[in-house]
């Protein structure tokens, strides 16, 4: 693991595991701040853009937000003990708070595109109707996983009578379909990529044109992006040892 950095007697490997995180952490940030700037330009250039009011461009929020929020956001919240220091109940309480907003989010989105149905005669007819695709399908069971590892996790973590060997025993599990609802949103994200191509290009979607090209570019950096937290989550090395103040007397 990483000792803090405050700590200045580290061992050559130590500082070089530790820069290596840095050099990680920065390359994570700009790729997933690339992919937002990459997913606003798309819509920007090719989808219309945004409205609040014209409601063929009110579906255009749906990619941007999801894009926001359940991948960056959420690539976030999970490396956010790898990331800051504090105290281990303040990291707690910051990460619940990073998932309830994420969850509410997520939540109104949903909500929104699946009430946009009266809009779909704007660009198909018959409208397309709702939850029969794999990424739709992806989208829920992500959704009701997230909402279940907050539940969990804020009964097991933050209620104070929840005994200290249950919350080590559960560890493993909360980390593991913590994991495992990341990967789900960046399959979602990835198939909802490649669904808008077909859905608004259909037949000029095989003739390689401009926007068909950069819709297949955001799913494979949303994928790429995805790899790189998943292996910076898993890495053991990675891991930030906590400092000696942090740590219980008795």
């Amino acid at each position: 693991c990483i000792p803090q950095e405050k700590f200045p007697n580290k061992s050559p490997l130590l500082q070089n595991m530790s820069s290596n995180f840095t050099l990680f952490y920065r390359i994570f940030q700009f790729i997933g701040l690339l992919l937002i700037f990459s997913v606003f330009y798309w819509i920007i250039n090719y989808r219309g853009g945004f409205s609040l009011t014209k409601t063929k461009l009110i579906p255009n929020w749906h990619p941007l937000f999801m894009t926001i929020v359940f991948i960056y956001l959420f690539a976030n919240a999970i490396l956010h003990y790898r990331s800051f220091r504090d105290t281990k109940r303040n990291l707690k309480n910051q990460h619940a708070i990073f998932f309830g907003c994420i969850i509410i989010i997520i939540t109104v989105a949903g909500i929104a595109t699946l009430g946009s149905k009266r809009f779909r005669p704007l660009f198909t007819n018959p409208a397309i109707p709702n939850l029969y695709t794999l990424h739709s399908w992806l989208g829920i069971i992500t959704m009701s996983m997230l909402l279940l590892q907050f539940i969990s996790g804020f009964w097991i973590y933050l209620y104070p009578t929840v005994a200290v060997q249950y919350r080590k025993i559960m560890m493993p599990y909360h980390v593991f379909f913590g994991i495992s609802s990341f990967v789900l949103a960046v399959a979602s994200g990835g198939l909802g990529f490649c669904e808008k191509m077909i859905f608004s290009l259909y037949r000029e979607y095989e003739l390689f044109p401009s926007e068909g090209i950069i819709g297949n570019c955001l799913g494979l950096l949303c994928i790429f992006y995805g790899g790189l937290v998943v292996y910076m989550v898993t890495k053991p090395e990675f891991k930030r040892c906590p400092a000696p103040e942090y740590q219980p007397l008795i």
